[in-house]
Parts: structure tokens; sequence; C-alpha cells
């Protein structure tokens, strides 16, 4: 069956390649699918610039745009199972963590239903001249490239297509190579919902071949991306000719504050789920635990205590806590970050070698590993390795504290743990992050912004703001009482 969704239309790559997608817990076929390239993506391209610029959806009223995520929120629910597990198949995550996704991805769709439905933005400026109606209005941007990462398939791609459509975009998807049949299976739910052909087109296929088109056509109107850092300067760099908007979320090396008078056990229980979820494939990953100095010793042995009682295994385990990495490619550079970090001086507590155990040679599995006395200037501190590998940092003072928790490049997300709640304001306060959780980790909501700061991007997905980026400000000036001027007699 056909897997390219362009012009309302399935259709299989024009060159005719197919890629195998395989479960990396354990190598299984999940299936083979179309391998777009640049001219499937300049046929999607084709197909949503006709559908922005003369079909029915950019003017369709806000509210009716608003009732078709709704729509698509009660189909997400009523496939939640089968969208949950492609979404392990796919990933390898387990399937506890999938269904949750897909919780979250019905709420998105509903926000931003919800959003539209409620009417928009536009207000009226008071000019101070009574013969002049002075507006701001808010049109969608256009075509859209909506390029989506593996971690989290379907999740990342609602937070772009909700809003895209909502503002009333068309838009040209394309998800990661690796983890494609969620993202097919959203585009026979918005079929089936009754988006006009045209307006959501997906390609599958790898980033140079399929997606570099998608950025460069000077028939986008703009490019959201999510992924790595070298990607997304890729990204700038082929959308900077053509002047298009840019959204970009890059990742980050996120700061895990502990100050010594948090409250240890939540602390170190949220410490563990912070990094080690989902395999620390996660951009807002508490990969970088900070530990007030007098707590270190018993706060880290803790922690390590637990890292090795986390049992791996694949996404239909029910005793499994935890899953494989993505490819074996992704395992090597995790593998050669924990290495780099040894050669550097940092002390291995636990993991830092592939398991052993018969059952998971088939899968992409790296244990749960903390590196204890660690510093910035480590590569595993300050590049993202997005994998199951916590760094330990010591710190004294409160100043030192937020001193090298923004020593980074990145700015996604960060935490502060303590009972002092004036302490807790004061460094959150001063965090270079996009997010801050105060006593938590890993919560969001759609309603909130979510983006980063320094070189984990800019513009942000979510809330009212989340909208905002797949819509255009125009002033519109109407003069009442129109008179000649008489400037030239």
């Amino acid at each position: 069956m056909p897997q390219l969704f362009i012009g309302g239309q399935w259709t299989v790559a024009v060159d005719g390649q197919v890629r195998e997608i395989r479960c990396p817990a354990d190598g299984t076929l999940v299936g083979t699918v179309d391998e777009a390239g640049p001219k499937d993506a300049a046929a999607a391209i084709t197909a949503a610039r006709d559908a922005f610029d003369r079909g029915p959806w950019p003017g369709t009223p806000a509210a009716e745009r608003g009732w078709l995520l709704l729509r698509v929120a009660d189909l997400l629910e009523r496939d939640k199972e089968k969208f949950a597990r492609a979404e392990s198949l796919d990933t390898g995550k387990r399937l506890v963590e999938s269904e949750l996704d897909m919780d979250d991805i019905a709420k998105c769709f509903r926000y931003y239903g919800n959003l539209a439905a409620s009417g928009g933005n536009d207000r009226v400026v008071n000019t101070g001249v009574p013969d002049v109606d002075s507006r701001v209005v808010h049109e969608p941007v256009g075509v859209c490239s909506l390029i989506t990462p593996w971690n989290y398939p379907l999740l990342q791609t609602s937070w772009k297509v909700a809003p895209a459509l909502a503002a009333g975009n068309a838009f040209v998807l394309k998800p990661s190579e690796l983890t494609p049949h969620t993202a097919i299976g959203l585009m026979r739910l918005l079929a089936e919902a009754g988006l006009p052909d045209g307006v959501a087109n997906l390609i599958l296929g790898a980033g140079p071949t399929a997606g570099a088109p998608l950025c460069e056509d000077p028939r986008v109107d703009m490019v959201s991306f999510t992924g790595g850092l070298v990607t997304g300067r890729r990204v700038m760099a082929a959308a900077a000719p053509t002047v298009k908007k840019v959204a970009l979320e890059l990742g980050g090396k996120n700061p895990n504050i502990v100050f010594a008078d948090a409250d240890f056990e939540t602390a170190v229980d949220y410490a563990l789920m912070a990094v080690f979820l989902h395999s620390g494939q996660v951009c807002s990953a508490g990969a970088r635990l900070l530990v007030q100095d007098e707590l270190h010793d018993s706060f880290v042995a803790e922690v390590v205590k637990r890292a090795r009682t986390i049992r791996m295994g694949g996404p239909f385990d029910d005793h499994a806590r935890t899953g494989p990495l993505i490819s074996a490619t992704h395992r090597e550079k995790v593998e050669a970050y924990v290495a780099a970090g040894l050669a550097e001086g940092a002390v291995l507590r636990c993991g830092g070698s592939r398991p052993d155990d018969p059952a998971l040679q088939n899968g992409y599995y790296y244990p749960p590993t903390v590196l204890d006395e660690c510093t910035p200037a480590m590569s595993v501190v300050h590049e993202e390795s997005f994998g199951p590998v916590l760094t330990v940092e010591r710190f004294r003072s409160e100043a030192e504290a937020v001193a090298l928790a923004n020593d980074t490049v990145y700015g996604l997300t960060g935490a502060v743990w303590s009972q002092d709640i004036a302490r807790t304001h004061r460094v959150a306060s001063r965090l270079r992050a996009g997010t801050v959780w105060i006593n938590d980790f890993h919560p969001y909501v759609p309603q909130a912004e979510w983006g980063g700061m320094k070189q984990s991007g800019f513009g942000r997905e979510l809330g009212p703001a989340g909208l905002a980026e797949y819509e255009e400000a125009k002033h519109v000036w109407r003069n009442l009482a129109p008179q000649p001027q008489r400037w030239f007699e």
C-alpha cells in the first residue's frame, strides 16, 4: 500500500525507493515504506501551494477549523491503542509510555481546536483619529514544512500540525525516516475528519533527499524543525536565501539542581526519571545532575543504587522500565560520549557497557549510566549525548549552581530542588532556559509555551505563542472619510 500522501492521494515514491523499518528492541521488521526524494517533495509542495492559494481551507471560518481539530482529537482517542502500538514498534519505547503520549497528543489537538473555535486575537487599534477604523488581523503564514524527530514522533508532529491547521495553513510533513508509521496514521485521520485535499501532505525519507527541498523551495513560507543542533543549523542555512520564517527546537543539555535541603527521597526519584525516561532520548532530559557538596555522596550513592536495578526490555515487556536506543549508530554515539568522559576524568559509578543478557542482544540496549566528578569542560557534559547517561557535578553555593547550570550553549529546560521557596524562585529566575521546573521534572501542558533559549533554538510551540508561530500579523487601516490631501499643490 502506498505511504506518501500528496494532494489527497496515497502514492508511491517517484523513484521507487523503499525503506525497511525495524523495531529497535529486537530488530524485527515493522514494515516497508516508500522513500521519497526531491521529486516527491516538489510534488507535495505543489499540492500544498495549490491548496493554500486556491483551496477553501485558509478562508474557512476559524470556528470550523477548530471543530475539525476537535474531531481529530476524538478519532485519536478512538484509535489510541492502535497508534500507541505503532509508536512503540517504531521507537522501541514501552507501550505504557506510548499510551501516555497518545493522551497528550489528543489534548494538543483539543487545545488548538478550542483555541481556534473561540475566535482569534485580532484587535481594534485606537489611533485617536475618529474617521479611521484600524485593525490588526492575523492570517496564516502559507505553506509550512514540518520536520519532526524520531524520539516522540506523533507528539512532536501534533505540536506542529495542530496549530498550523488551526491558523489555516497548508503543510508538508516529513517525519523521521526511522519512525514513520504514526504520521501515516494521522494523515488517514485528517482525511476522515474532512480536511480538504492538499492541505495535509506527507513525504517519508531521509533529510538530505526529502527534507532539504522542504527548506530550500521558494514556494514554502515557513519551516518548523525539531531535531539536533547540527541539522538545525543546516535548516537555517537552507532557508536563508528565501528568507523564510523558521522555528527551531534543537534539544538541550539540561541541569537538574539539587540543594542540600531538598526532599531527599523525592529528589532522587525524579533525578532518575529526569534522565532515564525513554532511555534518555528526550530533548528535555535532566542529563546534568548538579548536587550541593554536602549532599553529594549520599545522594549519588542512592541514585546509583537505584539505577542499577532499572530493568531494560522491549515495548511489550511489562516488567521493563526502560527500552532500547533507536539504532546501532545512535548507541555507538552514546558509547563514544561515555568513553570520552572517562578519558577526561569522569568516574564511572554504574553502567558504561552493553548488557550481557541474551534476551537483549538483538536490540540496541545501553544501561543507565552514571558518571560522577564531572566538570563543564567534558564533552559528555556540554554536548548532547541523547542517551541514558547522567553526569554529576558538585557545587557549593547558590551562585555557583546557577553559573554551572548556565555554562552551556543550550537553554531548553532546567530544574531546581529545595525546600527554600525564595531560593527556588531566585534560581529559576536566573536560569537561561525556556522551561524551569521547581521541585518537579518533565511535566508540560499544551496551554503553556515550550521552546528554548540560546542554541536550543527559537520560536515557541504550544500555548498561544505556538499558534502565533503559524500566523502573520497584518495591519489594516481604513479611512472612513477620505478627502484630497492637496500635498503637492
